[in-house]
């Protein structure tokens, strides 16, 4: 799927002598009738794809499960502990920093993955080098860019944004049937103890009928210019 894996050699990384070094991490869960398990590590490879092709970044295979708990009713669903996605990402930081890599972004593609902004705010008060990318800042810009039509909260799961983001970049992983799978849910306060299942029977809370494939392009466009920032913080530490 267009390298979503990396195929470069070590050859090509000493040639390339990136100081950053991008984690995608997804999830392995339930995105809907219509959208694919690997939904989340598409989606944070695709922007670490997309930060690659602008800035000189070595760039790791993605995390493709995570904590994805709020999910587990759902058949296919599998997760992992947030100590255990703790543990990979430190694990993950002190290899590459071994081999010459100064700093880690962690290029997150699962909204429930709370445990990226502890792991990253301790690291970073221990004089490690880490970034947590995109910020709930920089989604926001890229709506604003893409004019969507639903809000962050309203667009949960599943919906307007992460059907636009496929229909461009992998449009052959989009099923028929996302027109018609609008599900909202504006009352989710007892996520943590129901999970998903208590506010959705389709597993969809957005409005995935409104995805457009020109909508996702803008959307990746705004988060690549976005990185500027990150890049140029972690290189001045």
């Amino acid at each position: 799927m267009n390298h979503l894996l990396t195929t470069a050699t070590t050859t090509d990384e000493q040639a390339r002598n990136a100081s950053l070094a991008i984690l995608p991490v997804g999830s392995f869960e339930q995105h809907g009738h219509h959208l694919p398990l690997i939904t989340d590590t598409v989606v944070a490879s695709l922007i670490a794809r997309e930060i690659a092709d602008a800035y000189n970044v070595f760039v790791l295979p993605p995390v493709t499960i995570s904590c994805s708990h709020e999910h587990s009713k759902w058949r296919g669903t599998v997760s992992i502990s947030s100590q255990t996605l703790y543990a990979i990402v430190n694990d993950v930081y002190d290899s590459v920093t071994r081999s010459g890599i100064s700093a880690l972004v962690i290029v997150n593609g699962h909204g429930g993955n709370y445990v990226l902004g502890n792991v990253v705010q301790e690291a970073n008060a221990a004089g490690k080098n880490m970034a947590l990318f995109p910020a709930k800042e920089d989604w926001a810009e890229a709506r604003d860019a893409a004019q969507l039509t639903t809000s962050m909260y309203e667009d949960m799961h599943a919906g307007e944004i992460e059907t636009s983001i496929l229909l461009y970049a992998h449009p052959e992983l989009v099923r028929e049937g996302y027109e018609s799978a609008d599900w909202t849910a504006p009352d989710r306060r007892h996520l943590l103890i129901s999970g998903m299942q208590a506010y959705t029977t389709s597993g969809v809370i957005g409005r995935p009928s409104l995805g457009t494939a020109e909508k996702g392009k803008t959307v990746l466009d705004s988060l690549t210019r976005s990185f500027a920032a990150v890049s140029h913080l972690l290189d001045n530490r």
